[in-house]
């Protein structure tokens, strides 16, 4: 499966976990309701779905550019934490604003959250890579136009 089929499907299964993990996690270090937290999990998928297609389209770009194919472990580790990087500088502000708390309150929670994001980032792709097989980029086949 490769192209737009592989981002859909792979977004869809991504966020759809992201959604009930960060709704458990969001209502447990927040102490807001699992709905609050939910409607805020939905706010922040919006934002990680939308950071993910911009994300991977340039990790991708730079990826087929690369002597080396596959993805090894290193290439795994730096995708995941360039992924959630980003979308720690998008969510802090969201997550304050939501939930009235500061931003330096919005940033634990956040990095809370990372903690097991990038844990799940990095397990969720290889297994998706697993199931679906390697990308274009990875493999040195020639990219769709």
């Amino acid at each position: 499966m490769q192209g737009l089929k592989r981002r859909v499907v792979y977004i869809t299964l991504y966020e759809g976990i992201a959604i009930v993990a960060a709704s458990a996690g969001l209502a447990v270090m927040s102490g807001q309701g699992l709905g609050h937290s939910g409607v805020l999990a939905v706010i922040a998928s919006v934002i990680a779905v939308l950071w993910n297609l911009s994300f991977n389209a340039l990790f991708e770009r730079w990826e087929s550019r690369q002597p080396v194919r596959g993805r090894s472990v290193k290439r795994r580790i730096a995708h995941a934490i360039g992924f959630e990087g980003g979308l720690v500088a998008f969510l802090v502000p969201v997550f304050a604003w939501w939930l009235d708390v500061s931003l330096w309150e919005a940033l634990v929670m956040d990095l809370g959250l990372v903690v097991f994001f990038l844990i799940y980032t990095f397990v969720f792709n290889w297994a998706f890579d697993m199931l679906f097989g390697l990308p274009p980029s990875a493999t040195g086949a020639a990219q769709p136009a």
